[in-house]
């Protein structure tokens, strides 16, 4: 497994906040992790920090202030922990994970049509 996915929650946390911004500084993580939970500015700073050195950001230092870039796409993220939680919690089988998905959320109607559409695609129509 790649040492890039080794991410806690707190870690995944920060890496949402930076995918949806694309770039941000400490600072406008931070107010945004605070809308949530109490955690001190220096405890953002330090885990962003952390997260740099083990290569899950990058930092642009050329201004006095840091920003913060995701090192990885989102999308590349959620295809790494779907397939691990494929083989351990379903012992490898996505239907199971499809099913449990669908059984406990209600998709919208957008997310039915796509839902049918990759059928339709997977079944080669």
């Amino acid at each position: 497994m790649s040492k890039t996915f080794k991410t806690t929650e707190s870690e995944l946390e920060i890496l949402s906040i930076l995918w949806d911004k694309e770039s941000a500084t400490v600072r406008e993580v931070h107010e945004i992790v605070h809308l949530t939970k109490e955690v001190g500015y220096t405890t953002t700073l330090k885990l962003m920090q952390i997260m740099h050195e083990k290569g899950l950001v990058s930092r642009n230092e050329t201004a006095k202030t840091h920003i913060y870039t995701p090192s990885f796409a989102k999308e590349k993220a959620q295809e790494h922990y779907v397939s691990k939680m494929i083989r351990t919690l379903f012992s490898g089988n996505s239907s199971e994970l499809v099913l449990q998905a669908l059984g406990n959320h209600q998709p919208s109607d957008e997310e039915l049509s796509a839902i049918k559409n990759l059928i339709e695609k997977l079944e080669g129509k």
